[in-house]
């Protein structure tokens, strides 16, 4: 019989901790919780004394732990289960480092569907994401930016802020401001968060590549 797949649960929710192990316990005998914390500051102390495959991480505990991923993703496969669905906080949660992203509402459907993909080498993305990243573009998000735009919509993606960017390419904030604004009328797209998707799938950047 093949090794259990080990899991350390972080999560702030007691609940949702006790019904996580209690799912996988009755379905997937393959699957066994060696860890539980309920804070992001005891994620290391428990990598620490429990060996573990994989480390199922919320993101809200707290504090926000997308800046722990990095660390936490050099000793294990992490996969990030939020109640939030936004992609934006998604795609960098993955670029962290983090192996798959799996939304709380989808959790039970989902989540072995995400380990699956893990431990044979993959990334994981919810199937709304997927989606999205795949989805034909509309025939104005075609046309083509200028390499300025091309150059601010990157660093948007990255998390870069209009102040940051202008030091970055030595040129004014209002500057900045004027070129976000004509690259959302082009690709008629309204927010920071689609200009993401459309960096990736643009290949503007990857989707591991480190959020700023």
């Amino acid at each position: 019989m093949p090794t259990p797949l080990r899991l350390i649960v972080a999560d702030d929710h007691a609940l949702f901790r006790q019904g996580l192990r209690s799912m996988l316990t009755n379905l997937h005998p393959d699957v066994s919780v060696v860890g539980e914390v309920d804070r992001v500051s005891e994620v290391v102390p428990a990598l620490d004394r429990t060996p573990c495959d994989v480390l199922l991480l919320d993101l809200q505990m707290e504090r926000n732990a997308l800046a722990d991923i990095e660390g936490f993703a050099r000793r294990v496969r992490v996969v990030v289960v939020t109640a939030s669905q936004q992609a934006a906080e998604a795609l960098a949660a993955i670029r962290a480092g983090a192996r798959a992203v799996v939304f709380k509402r989808f959790a039970v459907e989902t989540l072995m569907d995400a380990l699956r993909a893990v431990t044979a080498g993959d990334v994981w993305l919810p199937p709304s994401l997927q989606r999205e990243l795949t989805a034909p573009m509309s025939e104005p998000a075609t046309k083509a930016l200028t390499p300025r735009e091309r150059e601010i919509v990157r660093l948007v993606a990255l998390g870069f802020h209009n102040p940051e960017i202008a030091k970055q390419l030595s040129i004014g904030e209002v500057t900045v401001k004027t070129h976000i604004n004509n690259v959302f009328h082009k690709l008629k797209i309204r927010d920071r968060v689609g200009l993401t998707l459309y960096a990736l799938r643009l290949g503007l950047i990857g989707i591991h590549e480190k959020v700023h």
